[in-house]
C-alpha cells in the first residue's frame, strides 16, 4: 500500500467508535478495516447482503461465493448473517448504519459529494453510494487531496454530477482532516509532513482555520 493511502486509512480508522455498524466503500475505504484501533469492536456491513464481514482471506481460505459489494473475496466473523439485497438496503435507508467511508471525485464547501461519474467516460453505475450518503448517520470521505495533475478536488461547488447534497461530515486526505460545518470547511488537522500554506494552495475552497489545528500522520 502506498504511504499516502496508509496515512489516510489509519486516520479514518481513528473515527471508528465501539459498537459502530460500518459500511466501507469500494477502493481505499475498504482498507480502513485493517486498522481498527485496539479495543474497538465494529460490525462491517456490505450492500450485497452481509453483516459481520471479516478480513480478506488468506489464499487457503478463499471461498469464491463469499464476496463483498466490490466483488472481492472476504471472510466471515462469528455471528455473521446473510440476507437479500433488499433487506440490506432497508438497513441503510432505515438509518441503521452508523458510519460510511467513501471515496470521492469532488467534495465542496457545503458537503455536496460527487463520486460516481465523469461525463463522457464509461460508468458502471452509482452503486450503493446514493443510499449510503442519504441513510448513514455519518459520512466520511477518504481521498487524495488533489487530482493526479494537481487539480482541486475540494471545491466551492462540485462541477461533476452529484451523488448527494449536504451529506459529507468529514474529509480525510493525505494532507488534512477537514470538517464540513454549516459555516464552511473547518481545518481540524494538518499532516505532519506538510504545511498550512500547502494545504490552502491544494484546496479550491476557503478554509476556516481555528487557533489550534492538530497534526496527524
Amino acid at each position: 500500500m502506498s504511504d499516502f493511502r496508509e496515512k489516510i486509512v489509519r486516520r479514518v480508522a481513528l473515527e471508528l467508535k465501539d459498537g459502530d455498524y460500518v459500511n466501507l466503500g469500494i477502493g481505499m475505504p475498504t482498507l480502513v478495516a485493517n486498522h481498527v484501533p485496539p479495543g474497538i469492536d465494529i460490525t462491517l456491513h456490505s450492500e450485497n447482503g452481509m453483516l459481520g464481514v471479516g478480513p480478506y482471506p488468506r489464499e487457503s481460505e478463499v471461498d469464491p461465493d463469499l464476496i463483498n459489494a466490490g466483488k472481492e473475496t472476504v471472510t466471515e466473523l462469528p455471528g455473521c448473517s446473510y440476507f437479500s439485497s433488499a433487506d440490506s438496503f432497508a438497513m441503510v435507508r432505515g438509518g441503521h448504519i452508523d458510519l460510511t467511508v467513501l471515496g470521492a471525485l469532488q467534495v465542496d464547501q457545503e458537503g455536496n459529494l460527487a463520486n460516481w461519474m465523469i461525463p463522457g467516460k464509461m460508468v458502471k453505475g452509482m452503486g450503493g453510494a446514493m443510499d449510503l450518503v442519504a441513510g448513514a448517520k455519518r459520512v466520511i470521505i477518504a481521498m487524495e487531496h488533489t487530482t493526479r495533475d494537481g487539480g482541486h478536488k475540494i471545491l466551492k461547488r462540485c462541477t461533476l454530477p452529484f451523488t448527494g447534497l449536504k451529506v459529507v461530515d468529514l474529509i480525510v486526505t493525505e494532507m488534512a482532516v477537514i470538517e464540513v460545518t454549516p459555516s464552511g470547511l473547518v481545518l481540524r488537522e494538518v499532516a505532519a509532513d506538510t504545511t498550512l500554506d500547502k494545504v490552502k494552495a491544494a484546496t479550491g475552497a476557503d478554509l476556516i482555520v481555528p487557533d489550534k489545528v492538530g497534526t496527524f500522520g
